[in-house]
């Protein structure tokens, strides 16, 4: 139990010195995690600064290219500063820019992309969110992840993966087997991992129209505003043109409408601004990367099959609108560190991690019926979407023993109040538990910031130590 202040600076200067790098001790893993994308990386920190040891396996050369999921919530940057990335990502980032609306070549509006929220108790030092792009937020937290010690093992591609009652064997598509007493999928929409273990995906296409996602350069368009182009009626679909922060590139998202065909060269993506936008081919000077993307919503079966988990795009699947994707994914890792690193340290039973499905798929399975509902234009972009307000007073895990709760409860996370001159969040950083007494009670808060277990005092609370090794 840790109630005493971390010092941040100290943890980055020094790393845990008993990890190797390459992430092995005695040619077999605590945690095998396949995918180095944001998933991967946030679970592999969260690992690391734990002393457990995983591996992150990657089965492209390098860091996946491209923006993809810029939008950063304002919970995923309190999950940052806990990690000790926040500095660098708010470095290389920058708000959501207004839109601005073109019609045959002339401004006919401008509008908010999200909508002002009114703190409603939440209390954050983040309040609106952060747009980075994806390859950059993925440069920061690997840089963070070998800090700690952590590797990532490119060029690595599982191709089949079975257990037993002691740990995970990964086949690798070069004949090479790893051991592992547990492993993660981390390896997206279309993640090997899932398919292998038989775990279906159930969903809907929430547009019949593929999209066209490129970085591309514009120097003659001004950057102060994201520029959206609706369908113009002679047979193409929308485009948005949105500044990367950070970046002299441009996001441009083009609707493929009445087509399923995507020509995804640089000549195929200057056509495609040509033609829905008041811009011509040679005002795209470089086109840096491209790719399609068919938006729908999915949710795996379950989250869990024996010694693997399935955390991420492997297990959810959604539109992009609201920017609750990759958001819900560095959670999903969030809350999956701490209960492996209890279990594997032996100071929790293994029953905890069945509270990971249990706590997760609830979340993913809201947040999809809410992103579906901002791509069909029937919710706003809200206080919904910042995930603050997101809980898991439903749990197993959440035990509330007061007559009288009061407003923070067995479940909720925890504001970023300041209490007697000292800021909640500074005392609850870092891998452990904390112990709190407010006004209204105590409170035994976990390693990723919600109320575990509530009480008019500290007695009684053994019990609930004992289950998941706090």
């Amino acid at each position: 139990m840790n109630g005493d202040a971390v010092d941040t600076d100290t943890r980055r200067r020094n790393p845990r010195p008993d990890r190797r790098r390459d992430g092995r001790r005695d040619g077999r893993v605590d945690v095998l995690i396949v995918g180095a994308g944001p998933t991967g990386l946030a679970l592999g920190i969260d690992l690391a600064r734990r002393g457990v040891d995983a591996l992150l396996l990657e089965r492209g050369e390098t860091l996946a290219p491209g923006s993809r999921g810029k939008g950063l919530q304002p919970r995923t940057l309190e999950v940052y500063e806990d990690f000790g990335v926040v500095d660098e990502v708010l470095a290389a980032g920058g708000p959501y820019p207004v839109s601005v609306v073109w019609t045959d070549g002339r401004r006919t509006g401008e509008h908010r992309i999200f909508d002002p929220v009114e703190d409603g108790g939440e209390i954050s030092r983040f309040t609106v969110p952060w747009m980075v792009p994806q390859w950059r937020n993925q440069e920061i937290l690997r840089a963070r992840l070998e800090e700690l010690g952590g590797t990532v093992a490119f060029g690595r591609e599982v191709a089949g993966i079975g257990q037993d009652e002691d740990g995970v064997t990964a086949r690798l598509a070069s004949g090479e087997e790893i051991r592992a007493r547990y492993a993660v999928a981390a390896d997206g929409g279309r993640s090997t991992v899932r398919r292998a273990l038989g775990i279906a995906m159930s969903g809907e296409t929430v547009d019949p129209y593929p999209l066209l996602v490129a970085d591309v350069r514009i120097p003659g368009l001004g950057r102060d505003r994201w520029h959206v182009f609706p369908p113009s009626g002679q047979g193409a679909g929308y485009a948005s043109i949105c500044p990367l922060p950070g970046t002299e590139d441009f996001q441009l998202v083009a609707q493929l409408s009445g087509r399923t065909d995507i020509d995804l060269s640089p000549d195929g993506v200057r056509k495609a601004v040509a033609e829905r936008t008041h811009l011509s081919p040679a005002d795209v000077t470089e086109v840096r990367w491209s790719s399609e993307f068919r938006p729908r919503a999915a949710l795996a079966d379950r989250f869990r099959e024996g010694r693997v988990f399935l955390a991420g795009d492997a297990a959810h699947v959604h539109s992009p609108a609201g920017g609750q994707g990759l958001n819900t994914s560095v959670q999903d890792a969030y809350n999956l560190g701490w209960k492996l690193g209890a279990v594997l340290s032996g100071r929790a039973p293994q029953a905890l991690l069945d509270t990971y499905e249990e706590e997760r798929r609830p979340v993913a399975e809201h947040v999809l019926g809410l992103s579906t509902a901002i791509h069909r234009n029937q919710a706003r972009r809200g206080a919904g979407t910042r995930q603050l307000g997101l809980h898991y007073r439903e749990s197993s895990l959440s035990e509330e023993t007061r007559p009288a709760p009061g407003a923070l409860r067995a479940g909720d996370r925890v504001p970023d109040l300041t209490v007697d001159g000292v800021r909640l969040f500074d005392r609850l950083r870092g891998p452990d538990w904390t112990l709190l007494t407010l006004d209204d009670g105590v409170f035994l808060v976990r390693p990723d910031g919600y109320v575990g277990w509530a009480g008019p005092s500290v007695d009684g609370s053994d019990a609930y130590r004992a289950r998941v090794g706090a």
